[in-house]
């Protein structure tokens, strides 16, 4: 990354008044007053998240986020949930409105901890310059020196061994980049270390997601825990009456067939689930195609059930028939 980029920036306070889209029962939340987050002034760093006005936060996934962001007594943060139920997007959100600066690695089983630190490769300081060989910051480095969250997605997917590289890390010891004539880097300030994944860090007993790991044990000791669930059913429903408002007619039922698929999949009788995302997904194709017969199926198949096993599609589609009664045979061009 280019240091040119990484401004020097200057700090100020946000109190609790910038997120005002927080689900608590109301649409505001009063939080107490010593969460008090020293952000960056600084709104045009690039590395800034994408704010999202409809993005609705929880209470208490907010409230443990900010605490660990304020004062992470030299904890990292390891969330913990299910798929596409907004473990990184309730990280980039908060760190949106922070003007807090990311950087993030989406870990696999081929991961190493160079990846995290930087390397050396041919590139030019500016288009049409001869390329020369320089040392290209990783986003661990990035982050350690500017003060940057970072965020390891699906870190149970990596070895463990290649983890343990962060051990000293999250201790709050100081980089060396021996491959860059040893370059000490020591942890700024506002540096943070959050990792997500599917399971806890233990491995995953029942066999759906394919890839987990089993994580070392003092590895894990090193992270505080928090877990997030899907939303609560009105708020998901809210949510998508957001994203496609002339669908709300249908948007309850869509949420209730969400939860019961969910719920199958928890007691292991389906080998897949209806995540949030998918849940958006599915609505944003059935309102582009809601002139076809049955757009209601038109877009689960394609947000959904093409990659289902054909026995656990025919189950889903007779469990839509029951959740949304005639509307599932019924022309949807209505609406």
């Amino acid at each position: 990354m280019n240091e040119n980029v990484l401004l020097s920036p200057e700090f100020q306070y946000f109190g609790a008044d910038v997120f005002t889209n927080v689900y608590d029962g109301g649409r505001h939340i009063k939080m107490p007053q010593s969460i008090r987050i020293l952000g960056f002034s600084n709104t045009k760093d690039p590395a800034i998240p994408q704010r999202h006005e409809n993005y609705i936060f929880r209470r208490e996934v907010l409230r443990d986020l900010l605490g660990f962001l304020r004062k992470p007594n030299n904890d990292a943060l390891f969330i913990t949930g299910p798929t596409g139920s907004g473990k990184t997007s309730s990280v980039c959100e908060v760190c949106a409105r922070l003007n807090w600066p990311v950087q993030q690695l989406t870990l696999n089983s081929r991961f190493e901890f160079s990846q995290l630190t930087g390397h050396f490769t041919f590139s030019s300081q500016k288009p049409g310059e001869a390329p020369q060989m320089r040392f290209q910051y990783g986003p661990l480095a990035v982050a350690m020196k500017y003060g940057h969250v970072l965020i390891l997605n699906e870190i149970d997917l990596a070895d463990a061994g290649e983890l343990a590289g962060l051990n000293d890390i999250l201790e709050g010891r100081a980089l060396v980049l021996t491959e860059n004539a040893a370059e000490v880097i020591t942890p700024h300030p506002m540096f943070r270390v959050i990792a997500t994944a599917n399971s806890s860090g233990n491995g995953d007993v029942t066999g759906r997601y394919v890839g987990v790991q089993l994580q070392n044990l003092a590895f894990l000791d090193r992270f505080r825990y928090l877990r997030v669930s899907y939303q609560d059913p009105k708020i998901e429903e809210e949510l998508l009456g957001l994203v496609v408002p002339t669908m709300k007619p249908v948007l309850g039922a869509m949420v209730r067939l969400a939860n019961e698929v969910r719920q199958l999949f928890a007691e292991g009788r389906l080998s897949l689930t209806l995540s949030t995302r998918t849940l958006v997904r599915w609505a944003q194709i059935a309102n582009d195609f809601r002139n076809s017969p049955n757009s209601l199926e038109y877009g689960l198949e394609r947000a959904l059930l093409i990659r289902a096993e054909p026995e656990e599609s025919e189950a889903i589609v007779s469990l839509c028939r029951t959740v949304f009664g005639d509307t599932w045979s019924q022309e949807t061009s209505s609406r």
